[in-house]
Protein backbone atom coordinates (compact mmCIF):
# COMPACT_ATOMS: atom_id res chain seq x y z
CA UNK A 1 0.00 0.00 0.00
CA UNK A 2 1.07 3.93 -0.42
CA UNK A 3 0.31 5.80 3.43
CA UNK A 4 -0.01 9.64 3.47
CA UNK A 5 0.25 10.29 7.25
CA UNK A 6 -1.07 13.93 8.67
CA UNK A 7 0.59 14.18 11.85
CA UNK A 8 0.04 16.82 13.96
CA UNK A 9 3.07 15.82 15.91
CA UNK A 10 6.31 14.56 15.41
CA UNK A 11 10.30 14.38 15.98
CA UNK A 12 11.70 16.23 17.37
CA UNK A 13 9.12 16.10 20.01
CA UNK A 14 8.55 13.37 22.05
CA UNK A 15 5.26 11.71 23.16
CA UNK A 16 3.24 9.03 22.45
CA UNK A 17 2.46 9.72 19.26
CA UNK A 18 5.81 10.51 18.06
CA UNK A 19 6.27 6.60 19.71
CA UNK A 20 3.51 5.29 17.83
CA UNK A 21 4.45 6.95 14.49
CA UNK A 22 8.02 6.15 14.61
CA UNK A 23 7.08 2.12 15.08
CA UNK A 24 4.64 2.48 11.79
CA UNK A 25 6.93 3.97 9.79
CA UNK A 26 9.40 1.13 11.08
CA UNK A 27 6.59 -1.44 10.09
CA UNK A 28 5.66 -0.26 7.17
CA UNK A 29 9.23 0.03 5.80
CA UNK A 30 9.83 -3.48 7.09
CA UNK A 31 6.47 -4.81 5.26
CA UNK A 32 7.12 -3.19 2.05
CA UNK A 33 4.53 -0.36 1.96
CA UNK A 34 5.54 3.38 1.21
CA UNK A 35 4.82 5.78 3.28
CA UNK A 36 4.77 9.79 3.05
CA UNK A 37 4.38 11.40 5.86
CA UNK A 38 3.39 15.74 7.04
CA UNK A 39 4.56 17.18 10.13
CA UNK A 40 5.65 20.26 11.66
CA UNK A 41 8.79 21.43 10.80
CA UNK A 42 11.63 20.48 12.23
CA UNK A 43 11.03 16.93 12.08
CA UNK A 44 13.77 15.09 10.30
CA UNK A 45 13.59 14.91 6.36
CA UNK A 46 13.24 10.94 6.52
CA UNK A 47 12.49 8.71 8.84
CA UNK A 48 12.98 4.50 8.50
CA UNK A 49 12.76 5.45 4.63
CA UNK A 50 9.99 7.48 4.54
CA UNK A 51 10.39 10.79 3.90
CA UNK A 52 8.87 13.71 5.74
CA UNK A 53 7.53 17.12 4.89
CA UNK A 54 7.78 19.38 7.44
CA UNK A 55 5.67 22.16 7.61
CA UNK A 56 5.35 25.68 9.26
CA UNK A 57 3.67 25.77 12.77
CA UNK A 58 2.65 28.23 15.32
CA UNK A 59 2.41 27.11 19.31
CA UNK A 60 -1.14 26.88 20.88
CA UNK A 61 -1.63 29.76 23.01
CA UNK A 62 -2.88 27.70 25.62
CA UNK A 63 -0.98 24.82 25.55
CA UNK A 64 2.40 25.97 23.97
CA UNK A 65 4.29 22.35 23.60
CA UNK A 66 1.32 21.61 20.96
CA UNK A 67 2.25 23.32 17.40
CA UNK A 68 -0.34 24.02 15.41
CA UNK A 69 0.38 24.21 10.98
CA UNK A 70 -2.51 26.43 9.52
CA UNK A 71 -5.29 24.56 7.74
CA UNK A 72 -4.47 27.63 4.63
CA UNK A 73 -0.94 24.68 3.74
CA UNK A 74 -1.57 23.67 0.26
CA UNK A 75 -0.09 20.53 -0.18
CA UNK A 76 -2.64 18.76 -2.83
CA UNK A 77 0.84 18.76 -5.63
CA UNK A 78 2.52 16.65 -3.68
CA UNK A 79 -0.31 14.42 -2.17
CA UNK A 80 -1.39 13.57 -5.62
CA UNK A 81 2.26 13.22 -7.00
CA UNK A 82 2.20 10.79 -4.13
CA UNK A 83 -1.03 9.05 -5.52
CA UNK A 84 -1.30 6.90 -1.71
CA UNK A 85 -4.20 4.47 -1.68
CA UNK A 86 -4.89 5.87 2.03
CA UNK A 87 -4.63 8.64 4.12
CA UNK A 88 -4.49 8.40 7.76
CA UNK A 89 -5.06 11.75 9.75
CA UNK A 90 -3.41 11.19 12.80
CA UNK A 91 -4.83 13.63 16.14
CA UNK A 92 -6.20 15.79 13.69
CA UNK A 93 -6.78 19.63 14.23
CA UNK A 94 -5.51 21.90 11.92
CA UNK A 95 -3.11 20.13 9.10
CA UNK A 96 -5.62 16.97 9.86
CA UNK A 97 -7.98 19.71 7.99
CA UNK A 98 -5.82 20.10 5.58
CA UNK A 99 -5.44 16.70 4.85
CA UNK A 100 -9.09 15.80 4.94
CA UNK A 101 -9.57 18.54 1.97
CA UNK A 102 -6.94 17.38 -0.18
CA UNK A 103 -7.89 13.55 0.24
CA UNK A 104 -11.67 14.57 -0.92
CA UNK A 105 -10.50 16.37 -3.46
CA UNK A 106 -8.35 13.49 -4.88
CA UNK A 107 -10.72 11.29 -4.06
CA UNK A 108 -8.78 9.39 -1.73
CA UNK A 109 -10.24 7.36 1.84
CA UNK A 110 -9.93 9.11 4.88
CA UNK A 111 -8.89 7.50 8.17
CA UNK A 112 -8.77 9.31 11.25
CA UNK A 113 -7.15 8.37 14.92
CA UNK A 114 -7.57 10.26 17.68
CA UNK A 115 -4.91 10.25 20.37
CA UNK A 116 -5.41 12.86 22.92
CA UNK A 117 -7.77 14.54 25.37
CA UNK A 118 -7.61 17.88 24.52
CA UNK A 119 -11.81 18.53 25.45
CA UNK A 120 -10.56 16.99 29.03
CA UNK A 121 -7.68 19.48 29.28
CA UNK A 122 -10.10 21.95 29.49
CA UNK A 123 -10.77 21.32 32.79
CA UNK A 124 -7.30 20.89 34.19
CA UNK A 125 -6.27 24.22 32.19
CA UNK A 126 -9.38 26.11 33.65
CA UNK A 127 -10.38 26.52 29.95
CA UNK A 128 -13.93 24.50 30.63
CA UNK A 129 -16.02 26.97 28.82
CA UNK A 130 -13.89 25.68 25.55
CA UNK A 131 -14.84 21.88 26.16
CA UNK A 132 -17.79 21.73 24.38
CA UNK A 133 -16.53 23.56 21.20
CA UNK A 134 -13.48 21.23 21.37
CA UNK A 135 -16.06 18.28 21.16
CA UNK A 136 -17.99 19.73 18.64
CA UNK A 137 -14.97 20.46 16.37
CA UNK A 138 -13.45 16.90 16.85
CA UNK A 139 -17.03 15.32 15.89
CA UNK A 140 -17.23 17.44 13.23
CA UNK A 141 -13.85 16.84 11.76
CA UNK A 142 -13.89 12.84 12.35
CA UNK A 143 -17.02 12.37 11.33
CA UNK A 144 -15.97 13.13 7.44
CA UNK A 145 -13.51 10.46 8.19
CA UNK A 146 -14.36 6.85 6.28
CA UNK A 147 -12.67 5.51 9.70
CA UNK A 148 -12.19 6.75 12.60
CA UNK A 149 -9.55 5.12 15.05
CA UNK A 150 -9.81 5.15 18.84
CA UNK A 151 -6.68 3.58 21.10
CA UNK A 152 -8.87 1.97 24.12
CA UNK A 153 -11.53 0.51 23.95
CA UNK A 154 -12.50 2.95 27.11
CA UNK A 155 -11.78 5.91 24.53
CA UNK A 156 -13.66 4.41 22.10
CA UNK A 157 -16.60 4.40 24.29
CA UNK A 158 -16.17 8.04 25.27
CA UNK A 159 -16.17 9.15 21.29
CA UNK A 160 -19.20 7.36 20.40
CA UNK A 161 -21.39 9.00 23.46
CA UNK A 162 -20.40 12.35 21.58
CA UNK A 163 -21.35 11.48 18.62
CA UNK A 164 -18.35 9.74 17.02
CA UNK A 165 -19.16 7.33 14.22
CA UNK A 166 -17.26 4.46 12.34
CA UNK A 167 -15.11 4.08 15.36
CA UNK A 168 -13.21 1.12 15.95
CA UNK A 169 -9.97 0.43 17.71
CA UNK A 170 -6.92 0.57 16.98
CA UNK A 171 -4.44 -0.14 20.16
CA UNK A 172 -0.89 0.15 21.16
CA UNK A 173 2.23 -2.34 21.38
CA UNK A 174 5.50 -2.62 23.41
CA UNK A 175 8.85 -4.02 22.12
CA UNK A 176 8.95 -6.64 24.81
CA UNK A 177 13.10 -7.24 24.29
CA UNK A 178 13.64 -3.72 24.68
CA UNK A 179 11.83 -3.27 27.91
CA UNK A 180 12.22 -6.31 29.97
CA UNK A 181 13.11 -6.90 33.43
CA UNK A 182 16.43 -8.55 32.91
CA UNK A 183 18.09 -4.80 31.83
CA UNK A 184 17.68 -4.34 35.84
CA UNK A 185 21.22 -3.19 37.14
CA UNK A 186 22.92 -1.92 40.41
CA UNK A 187 23.88 1.24 38.89
CA UNK A 188 20.33 2.34 37.54
CA UNK A 189 19.10 1.26 40.88
CA UNK A 190 21.78 3.52 42.97
CA UNK A 191 21.24 6.13 40.63
CA UNK A 192 17.80 6.25 40.49
CA UNK A 193 17.17 6.01 44.52
CA UNK A 194 19.70 8.38 45.36
CA UNK A 195 22.07 5.90 46.46
CA UNK A 196 19.78 4.32 49.09
CA UNK A 197 19.31 0.78 46.72
CA UNK A 198 17.71 -0.95 49.19
CA UNK A 199 14.39 1.11 49.72
CA UNK A 200 11.08 0.94 47.65
CA UNK A 201 11.75 2.54 44.45
CA UNK A 202 8.37 4.04 42.57
CA UNK A 203 8.86 5.14 39.07
CA UNK A 204 7.00 7.68 37.04
CA UNK A 205 7.79 8.24 33.46
CA UNK A 206 5.79 10.89 31.05
CA UNK A 207 5.32 14.52 30.47
CA UNK A 208 5.97 16.69 33.82
CA UNK A 209 2.73 18.78 32.47
CA UNK A 210 -0.02 19.89 34.35
CA UNK A 211 -2.69 17.19 32.50
CA UNK A 212 -0.20 14.50 33.66
CA UNK A 213 -1.13 15.41 37.97
CA UNK A 214 2.47 14.74 38.80
CA UNK A 215 1.72 16.26 42.08
CA UNK A 216 -0.29 13.82 43.71
CA UNK A 217 3.31 11.96 44.18
CA UNK A 218 4.40 14.48 46.67
CA UNK A 219 1.73 13.68 49.24
CA UNK A 220 2.77 9.58 48.36
CA UNK A 221 6.69 10.30 49.83
CA UNK A 222 4.79 12.54 52.92
CA UNK A 223 2.43 9.64 53.44
CA UNK A 224 5.29 6.80 53.38
CA UNK A 225 8.72 7.95 54.28
CA UNK A 226 10.72 4.67 53.35
CA UNK A 227 10.37 5.24 49.56
CA UNK A 228 12.02 6.28 46.96
CA UNK A 229 10.76 8.46 43.59
CA UNK A 230 12.46 8.58 40.30
CA UNK A 231 10.60 11.21 37.89
CA UNK A 232 11.67 10.79 34.54
CA UNK A 233 10.53 13.26 31.96
CA UNK A 234 10.75 16.90 31.27
CA UNK A 235 8.24 19.48 30.49
CA UNK A 236 6.96 23.18 31.26
CA UNK A 237 6.31 21.84 35.07
CA UNK A 238 9.90 20.63 35.82
CA UNK A 239 10.73 23.78 37.77
CA UNK A 240 8.13 23.86 40.26
CA UNK A 241 7.43 20.08 40.51
CA UNK A 242 11.54 20.02 41.71
CA UNK A 243 10.96 23.00 44.28
CA UNK A 244 7.90 21.20 45.55
CA UNK A 245 9.80 17.96 45.98
CA UNK A 246 12.71 20.07 47.10
CA UNK A 247 14.17 18.12 50.60
CA UNK A 248 12.62 14.54 49.77
CA UNK A 249 13.63 11.59 48.21
CA UNK A 250 13.40 12.18 44.66
CA UNK A 251 15.28 12.06 41.99
CA UNK A 252 14.42 13.47 38.35
CA UNK A 253 16.43 12.65 35.03
CA UNK A 254 14.94 14.45 32.23
CA UNK A 255 13.58 12.45 29.10
CA UNK A 256 15.56 9.20 28.58
CA UNK A 257 15.12 7.20 25.87
CA UNK A 258 16.25 3.70 24.29
CA UNK A 259 18.54 1.27 26.35
CA UNK A 260 19.09 4.44 29.32
CA UNK A 261 14.94 4.48 29.51
CA UNK A 262 14.23 0.51 29.73
CA UNK A 263 17.27 0.59 32.06
CA UNK A 264 15.13 2.67 34.44
CA UNK A 265 12.15 1.29 34.21
CA UNK A 266 13.84 -2.05 35.15
CA UNK A 267 15.23 -0.44 37.95
CA UNK A 268 12.16 -0.05 39.85
CA UNK A 269 9.44 -1.72 42.10
CA UNK A 270 6.11 -0.31 40.87
CA UNK A 271 5.00 2.31 38.30
CA UNK A 272 2.55 5.11 39.48
CA UNK A 273 0.68 6.66 37.17
CA UNK A 274 -1.59 10.05 38.39
CA UNK A 275 -3.01 11.10 35.35
CA UNK A 276 -6.46 10.22 34.64
CA UNK A 277 -6.95 11.83 31.10
CA UNK A 278 -5.37 9.13 29.05
CA UNK A 279 -6.22 7.80 25.99
CA UNK A 280 -3.96 4.47 26.15
CA UNK A 281 -0.74 5.55 28.49
CA UNK A 282 1.85 3.67 26.04
CA UNK A 283 4.18 3.96 29.68
CA UNK A 284 2.19 2.04 31.39
CA UNK A 285 2.61 -1.22 28.69
CA UNK A 286 6.61 -0.69 28.63
CA UNK A 287 6.36 -0.36 32.77
CA UNK A 288 4.48 -3.61 32.44
CA UNK A 289 6.51 -5.59 30.28
CA UNK A 290 9.31 -4.46 32.47
CA UNK A 291 8.43 -5.91 35.30
CA UNK A 292 6.55 -3.28 37.10
CA UNK A 293 2.68 -3.63 38.41
CA UNK A 294 0.97 -0.22 37.94
CA UNK A 295 -1.24 1.87 39.80
CA UNK A 296 -3.59 4.11 37.90
CA UNK A 297 -6.72 5.80 37.59
CA UNK A 298 -9.72 3.35 36.50
CA UNK A 299 -10.21 6.09 33.08
CA UNK A 300 -9.37 5.63 29.55
CA UNK A 301 -6.32 3.62 28.26
CA UNK A 302 -5.26 1.86 31.22
CA UNK A 303 -8.96 0.65 32.06
CA UNK A 304 -7.88 -1.96 28.87
CA UNK A 305 -4.41 -2.59 30.33
CA UNK A 306 -4.15 -3.01 33.96
CA UNK A 307 -6.23 -6.22 35.53
CA UNK A 308 -7.06 -4.81 39.06
CA UNK A 309 -5.06 -6.96 41.75
CA UNK A 310 -3.65 -8.53 39.13
CA UNK A 311 -0.96 -7.01 37.52
CA UNK A 312 -1.32 -3.70 39.16
CA UNK A 313 -4.80 -1.75 40.87
CA UNK A 314 -6.70 1.51 39.45
CA UNK A 315 -8.40 3.49 41.45
CA UNK A 316 -11.27 5.99 41.04
CA UNK A 317 -9.85 9.08 39.10
CA UNK A 318 -10.50 11.90 42.21
CA UNK A 319 -9.85 9.65 45.08
CA UNK A 320 -5.97 10.96 45.82
CA UNK A 321 -6.25 8.54 49.50
CA UNK A 322 -7.62 5.39 47.35
CA UNK A 323 -4.54 5.73 45.48
CA UNK A 324 -2.07 6.19 48.21
CA UNK A 325 -3.85 2.62 50.20
CA UNK A 326 -3.16 0.99 46.82
CA UNK A 327 0.88 2.13 46.71
CA UNK A 328 1.03 1.19 50.86
CA UNK A 329 -0.19 -2.17 50.23
CA UNK A 330 2.73 -2.88 47.69
CA UNK A 331 4.96 -1.34 49.51
CA UNK A 332 4.20 -3.56 52.74
CA UNK A 333 4.03 -6.65 50.61
CA UNK A 334 7.14 -6.87 48.72
CA UNK A 335 6.07 -10.55 47.61
CA UNK A 336 2.88 -9.30 46.41
CA UNK A 337 4.31 -6.52 44.35
CA UNK A 338 6.76 -8.94 42.71
CA UNK A 339 4.07 -11.30 42.01
CA UNK A 340 1.83 -8.66 39.95
CA UNK A 341 5.42 -7.54 37.94
CA UNK A 342 5.60 -11.09 37.13
CA UNK A 343 1.94 -11.27 36.14
CA UNK A 344 2.29 -7.53 34.33
CA UNK A 345 4.78 -8.69 31.95
CA UNK A 346 2.86 -11.56 30.89
CA UNK A 347 0.43 -9.36 29.65
CA UNK A 348 2.27 -7.03 28.21
CA UNK A 349 4.00 -10.21 26.03
CA UNK A 350 0.41 -10.17 24.16
CA UNK A 351 1.12 -7.10 22.65
CA UNK A 352 3.38 -6.44 20.01
CA UNK A 353 3.79 -3.64 17.79
CA UNK A 354 4.09 -6.34 14.55
CA UNK A 355 0.19 -7.58 15.81
CA UNK A 356 -1.26 -3.64 16.12
CA UNK A 357 -0.07 -2.73 12.59
CA UNK A 358 -1.13 -6.05 11.41
CA UNK A 359 -4.45 -4.80 12.10
CA UNK A 360 -4.41 -1.80 11.05
CA UNK A 361 -3.68 -2.82 7.68
CA UNK A 362 -6.50 -5.29 8.05
CA UNK A 363 -7.94 -2.12 8.49
CA UNK A 364 -6.87 -0.24 5.49
CA UNK A 365 -7.49 -3.24 3.47
CA UNK A 366 -11.33 -3.55 4.39
CA UNK A 367 -11.83 0.12 4.29
CA UNK A 368 -10.76 0.03 0.22
CA UNK A 369 -12.60 -3.59 0.11
CA UNK A 370 -15.56 -1.93 1.36
CA UNK A 371 -18.29 0.42 -0.57
CA UNK A 372 -20.57 1.65 1.98
CA UNK A 373 -22.03 5.37 1.95
CA UNK A 374 -19.99 7.75 3.21
CA UNK A 375 -19.97 11.69 4.26
CA UNK A 376 -19.53 14.54 1.93
CA UNK A 377 -16.76 17.14 2.81
CA UNK A 378 -17.37 20.44 5.33
CA UNK A 379 -20.24 22.16 5.21
CA UNK A 380 -20.70 24.83 3.14
CA UNK A 381 -21.94 27.87 5.33
CA UNK A 382 -20.87 25.81 8.65
CA UNK A 383 -21.23 27.29 11.65
CA UNK A 384 -17.41 27.90 12.91
CA UNK A 385 -15.54 25.60 13.93
CA UNK A 386 -15.33 26.17 17.43
CA UNK A 387 -18.86 26.93 17.68
CA UNK A 388 -20.34 25.44 20.78
CA UNK A 389 -23.65 24.04 18.64
CA UNK A 390 -22.57 20.81 17.26
CA UNK A 391 -22.46 20.16 13.83
CA UNK A 392 -24.48 17.70 12.14
CA UNK A 393 -23.04 14.22 12.23
CA UNK A 394 -25.05 11.93 9.31
CA UNK A 395 -24.89 12.90 6.11
CA UNK A 396 -24.82 10.34 3.24
CA UNK A 397 -22.99 10.66 0.18
CA UNK A 398 -20.93 8.71 -1.85
CA UNK A 399 -18.12 6.87 -1.22
CA UNK A 400 -14.84 6.47 -3.00
CA UNK A 401 -13.98 3.05 -4.53
CA UNK A 402 -10.40 1.30 -4.67
CA UNK A 403 -9.19 0.65 -7.93
CA UNK A 404 -8.65 3.44 -10.42
CA UNK A 405 -8.88 6.22 -8.24
CA UNK A 406 -12.97 6.65 -9.93
CA UNK A 407 -14.10 9.99 -9.82
CA UNK A 408 -17.30 10.63 -7.28
CA UNK A 409 -19.18 13.77 -7.05
CA UNK A 410 -18.49 15.42 -3.68
CA UNK A 411 -19.66 18.15 -2.52
CA UNK A 412 -17.25 21.62 -2.18
CA UNK A 413 -15.21 22.02 1.03
CA UNK A 414 -16.67 25.57 2.38
CA UNK A 415 -14.79 28.41 2.73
Amino acid sequence: MRIAIFAETFLPKWDGIANTLCHLLEYLVAHEHTALMFAPEGAPEHYAGAPIVGLPAFAFPFYPDLRLIPPIMNVERRLADFRPDIVHLVNPAFLGLTGLRHARTLNMPVVASYHTDLPGYTDIYRLRWFRDSLWAYFRWLHNQADLNLAPSHFTRLELEAHGFERVRVWSRGVDTEQFHPGRRSAEWRARLTGGHSDAPLLLYVGRLAAEKRVEWLRPVLDALPQVRLALVGDGPLRPALEAQFAGGPAVFTGYLRGNDLAAAYAAADLFTFPSANETFGNVILEAMASGLPVIAPHAGGPVDLIQHGYNGFTFAPQDQADWIAHIRRCVADPALTRQMGRQARISAESRSWEAVFDGLLRDYATLLQETPTTLPLLLPAAPSAMSPHPVPDSISGMRYREGEHQQVQRPPLCT
